[in-house]
């Protein structure tokens, strides 16, 4: 497989983790939860990239895990290689969109396609809060893309 498989062209963040004997279940496969434990992975990697990620435990405002969707594409077995992308593809107001890619290297296939919200909490007070100018322009930065292309593009999906 090349060093970045075309399923993750566009994908800024790339990691790479590898399939441990202990991510399968019982039915000799890896278990599903592991795909998620993967875009959670690099979804970190990414906001910490970003300079969204907070310490623990957060205080004033970080992000939170709003909604989570995974199109499983095939099982993947012990032993492998994942290559897991993450890339921001909207912006709203106070969250934006992820989307996360998992391929197999044995198989050099997609192996998931993980969809995700993340909301910015401000956690004095348990209520979003907007997206800000600085992290607007950091994932812009991130992306290699302009800000004002993920505000049309919110304009646009309405």
């Amino acid at each position: 497989m090349k060093h970045k498989h075309e399923a993750l062209a566009g994908f800024p963040v790339v990691t790479t983790i590898p399939v441990v004997w202990g991510d399968q279940d019982a039915f000799g496969h890896v278990n599903n939860l592991v795909y998620l434990r993967w875009a959670e992975t690099v979804r970190v990697e990414y906001l910490a990239l970003a300079g969204v990620w907070v310490p623990l435990p957060p205080q004033g405002v970080g992000p939170i895990l709003a909604s989570l969707h995974c199109d499983y594409k095939r099982p993947l077995n012990f032993p492998d290689t994942v290559h897991v992308g993450a890339r921001v593809t909207r912006i709203g107001n106070s969250s934006f969109r992820m989307e996360h890619r998992v391929v197999s290297h044995k198989h050099d296939e997609l192996a998931a396609a993980v969809d995700s919200t993340i909301v910015m909490l401000d956690y004095s007070i348990g209520r979003a809060s907007p997206v800000s100018t600085e992290i607007r322009a950091r994932i812009a930065e991130i992306e290699g893309r302009d800000v004002a292309d993920f505000a049309a593009e919110m304009h646009a999906k309405r």
